[in-house]
């Protein structure tokens, strides 16, 4: 049976991604810095930052889904100065070309590579990093997909936590469509393995809301009394920053239906 190398398969993506490879009973193998817990896949120890690994974890394999990346805004959850002028391209430059550039000397005859809505537009250096890991791929000689997702609901969630603490919240009435990391791996799934090549329909949210909408939605799962303040952001800024709405397929779970599962208390008020 055919091998797929799932890279980022520990991340909140790559686990969705692994969960659905391996209840369609296909052979796994993730690539990680430490081997997971889960005995239904193959692990395989590296690095795709220095390469460490790469050539022993892509042997025999058919299929790599390129699920890694390094984004310090999502680790952290958080906006920080430094943000606005450098992100790291270790991974998902240096990375995504340490593993195109073996392809002769594995037997890899697919590389799926996931990656962001609207790119091009947007000017916060890791969009730039993306984009240009992204690039690579377009230009490689292997048989290759693009998938890019809208950002993830977790990341929001992430995003909102870090104004928890201030008695008002200052926010952007911009439009954008976040999705679940669920629903980007079914459509990933598909993509991988319906025999077409080339980039992908993007996938974002069943909901285009306001960001403000999404930040009143947060406020009343997480029962915080809190005053949000509508910010004015023009179409041209909205888009530097990545605030966007996808035109291409929609994911099913509600931001709402997320908060209900991941916030008790309003899944009891529900």
């Amino acid at each position: 049976m055919a091998l797929t190398l799932v890279t980022g398969g520990t991340g909140h993506l790559g686990r969705d991604i692994v969960d659905r490879l391996v209840r369609d009973g296909r052979r796994v193998r993730v690539f990680a810095r430490s081997p997971g817990l889960r005995t239904d896949v193959e692990w395989a120890t590296g690095d795709l930052a220095t390469g460490v690994g790469l050539r022993h974890a892509l042997h025999g394999v058919d299929t790599v889904i390129n699920a890694a990346t390094y984004s310090p805004i999502a680790r952290r959850g958080g906006v920080r100065p430094i943000d606005f002028f450098r992100s790291p391209s270790a991974v998902d430059v240096e990375g995504t070309e340490r593993l195109l550039s073996l392809r002769g000397q594995t037997e890899v005859q697919h590389v799926l590579h996931v990656s962001i809505v609207g790119l091009e537009q947007a000017t916060l250096p890791y969009a730039r990093i993306k984009l240009a890991g992204e690039r690579l791929v377009r230009a490689s000689a292997l048989s290759w997909s693009i998938v890019r997702a809208m950002p993830f609901y977790y990341l929001l969630d992430k995003l909102l936590s870090s104004l928890a603490w201030l008695p008002v919240w200052p926010v952007p009435t911009t439009l954008f469509n976040p999705v679940d990391t669920s629903d980007v791996a079914d459509h990933v799934m598909t993509c991988a393995f319906d025999g077409k090549r080339g980039v992908r329909a993007e996938i974002g949210g069943p909901e285009a809301l306001d960001l403000v909408a999404f930040a009143s939605q947060y406020r009343d799962a997480r029962q915080l009394r809190r005053k949000i303040l509508p910010i004015g952001l023009s179409e041209a800024k909205a888009r530097d920053m990545g605030f966007v709405v996808s035109q291409g397929v929609r994911g099913r779970l509600r931001w709402t239906d997320w908060l209900q599962h991941n916030y008790p208390a309003m899944r009891g008020a529900a």
